[in-house]
């Protein structure tokens, strides 16, 4: 059996030819979106309003608030939205006026400060008396000409008057107080969510008494006033203002070891000094109207004998009530029931370590 020879290739081989697809496919040119047709409805300003959803790049989403369904979901819940205001203003409206209660947060920062500044340095401070501007028309509860004429003199915010109580200043003052007094307890190491939970609810009786026995006071003395409750909630919450500088103060000099001590004790003495002549001065155009100014309106004549009986209880009240209650405020961070809650609490900690 003989084999074949090999046979050399040729010099020149054939050219080497690349498979050709046999089915070809196009791809389709992108295109940009045309533009609107019409400007009247611009659908909150989308680009693509005037698209329809089949057989174009994105789909239309402008028309979304003109579905049947989705309008009568938005008419319902504007509705309920309104029906809730609405119910909330009549049942607040009962206890407190909201707009009323709007004219005691009218401040500025001027006036915030100026206010700091009068309730710890009172010492030379003149007038005490609110001012008041006409009102250009009278209210519709006045039942007589007489009465309309006293009724349309209205108190200058507190911006624009700075004897005029606010609660701008109270209600801060009441919060930075139960963060003051919490951060205190973290920094002698007896913080405890306890802590905070007791001090605001000292804070927040001793408010409440406050707030009560004044209103006793005032029945008591025949003493009336149209924004009276909110007055007196406004200047209960001064003190808290003489508390915070009394335990920042207290904690500096005495470095952390509380608010005894002279130091303590002199800086209490004069915060609850200045808060005492504060109160007894801006309180005197509600329990002792000036006899001089009987013509003036909503200023009313009193007898002497109840002149008398209201100047001892806007002492009593100025001096030894703020004492009580401020030496209660000042004295929380460091009272008993709060060592018996951190006590309490790291026995916890231990008992659970050691089983």
């Amino acid at each position: 059996m003989q084999r074949s020879s090999y046979a050399p290739p040729p010099a020149h081989s054939p050219p080497l030819h690349h498979p050709v697809p046999q089915h070809v496919s196009t791809v389709p040119m992108m295109r940009s979106p045309p533009p609107p047709q019409s400007q009247s409805n611009s659908n909150y300003g989308s680009p693509y309003a005037g698209q329809t959803g089949g057989g174009t790049f994105a789909p239309g989403f402008g028309g979304f608030m003109n579905d049947p369904t989705a309008q009568m979901g938005y008419q319902l819940g504007k509705t309920a939205l309104n029906t809730g205001q609405e119910y909330m203003e009549q049942n607040i409206n009962r206890y407190v006026s909201i707009p009323a209660l709007k004219h005691y947060f009218n401040v500025s920062t001027p006036y915030v400060l100026r206010k700091l500044a009068l309730v710890l340095f009172p010492w030379r401070h003149k007038p005490w008396s609110r001012e008041q501007r006409p009102s250009h028309s009278p209210p519709p509860s006045a039942s007589s000409p007489a009465a309309a004429q006293q009724s349309n003199y209205y108190y200058l915010p507190p911006r624009d008057d700075l004897n005029s109580p606010d609660m701008y200043i109270p209600v801060m003052a009441f919060v930075t107080y139960i963060l003051l007094s919490t951060l205190l307890a973290g920094l002698r190491g007896r913080f405890h969510p306890e802590v905070m939970g007791l001090t605001a609810t000292t804070a927040f009786v001793v408010v409440l008494l406050e707030i009560l026995g004044l209103k006793f006071g005032t029945y008591v003395l025949s003493i009336s006033n149209d924004s009276q409750l909110l007055d007196l909630v406004a200047y209960s919450g001064y003190k808290f203002v003489g508390v915070i500088v009394t335990l920042v103060v207290s904690e500096t000099l005495n470095r952390g070891a509380g608010t005894g001590g002279w130091a303590g004790w002199t800086v209490f003495t004069y915060t609850f000094m200045a808060n005492a002549l504060f109160l007894l001065r801006s309180l005197k155009y509600v329990l002792l109207p000036d006899s001089s100014s009987a013509s003036a309106p909503g200023m009313h004549t009193v007898a002497r004998s109840q002149r008398n009986r209201r100047t001892q209880f806007l002492f009593i009240y100025s001096y030894i009530v703020q004492f009580v209650f401020m030496w209660i405020l000042s004295r929380q961070d460091g009272s008993p029931a709060q060592a018996k809650v951190a006590a309490a609490q790291a026995a916890k900690v231990v008992g659970g370590a050691s089983s």
